[in-house]
């Protein structure tokens, strides 16, 4: 579920509230009564009932409720809060997801990418998060409703050092264990398959590694936590590509929703 409606209001992902707290609730709804929160999800339990996950606005540690961390990340009914007045929730959500090992050489190219891109200002309803080895997390999140996803990764082709790549992956069945000490996309997108479903759009803007490491972090000879330099120099445009990716899926939204 990506919106409910509250009060004729459609919110979701990034909408603004003011919590009200229906009585009879424990002392952390008597001390958010009246906090601005901002919708994190729209979850449905079990029994079929609507919940709003929020972050409260002015936490210092809000980042850790939209890292789903108990303690800065609170559940309410929807008749629990008021809408706010902003704009319009955008039609189309795109992740931008940056993986790999920044313990491993060029292996950290995606991570590295996600933070340039986190810097910059981008259309409404893209995020882009840092997933690094996390490929269970990755998976569980492509389950959450987004239109459109592009995972930023080095990908060895055989080209030149600092080539990049726009790949549409090809999604596997079969051997879905999770390697302990990296990423392996086509698994991720397998076992988000088997979970329940992948978003429609799925691209890999890759990048030609110069140094790969294949060793276990722990071991000092396999640490290296510096891109080659034509990986390095390949980040700056990365971003940009990237960029021109997110137009060309947006502007397919905006088309389709037009026909």
């Amino acid at each position: 579920m990506r919106t409910v409606t509250v009060d004729g209001v459609e919110i979701g992902r990034g909408s603004r509230v003011v919590l009200r707290p229906r009585r009879g609730g424990d002392i952390m709804d008597v001390v958010l009564n009246g906090k601005v929160g901002v919708v994190d999800r729209v979850e449905e339990d079990f029994e079929g009932h609507t919940h709003l996950a929020v972050v409260i606005e002015d936490d210092p540690g809000r980042d850790l409720g939209e890292a789903r961390l108990p303690g800065h990340r609170f559940f309410f009914l929807p008749e629990d809060v008021e809408p706010m007045a902003g704009p319009a929730l955008p039609r189309t959500r795109a992740l931008v997801a940056g993986i790999g090992n920044v313990f491993l050489a060029d292996d950290g190219f995606g991570v590295e990418v996600a933070n340039l891109l986190a810097r910059e200002e981008l259309p409404a309803g893209v995020e882009v998060r840092d997933f690094g080895i996390r490929g269970l997390a990755l998976a569980y999140e492509l389950q959450e409703g987004w239109d459109a996803v592009v995972l930023v990764d080095a990908a060895p082709r055989g080209g030149a050092p600092g080539d990049l790549y726009v790949i549409e992956p090809e999604v596997q069945d079969g051997e879905l264990a999770m390697d302990a000490h990296g990423m392996d996309p086509v698994k991720v997108l397998g076992l988000a398959r088997s979970l329940g479903s992948l978003p429609p759009r799925i691209l890999v803007v890759g990048c030609e590694p110069e140094v790969r490491m294949m060793g276990i972090p722990g071991e000092e000879e396999d640490i290296v936590m510096e891109l080659s330099a034509p990986v390095r120099a390949a980040t700056t445009e990365a971003v940009g590509l990237v960029r021109c990716v997110l137009d060309d899926l947006l502007s397919q939204d905006r088309e389709e929703s037009r026909s």
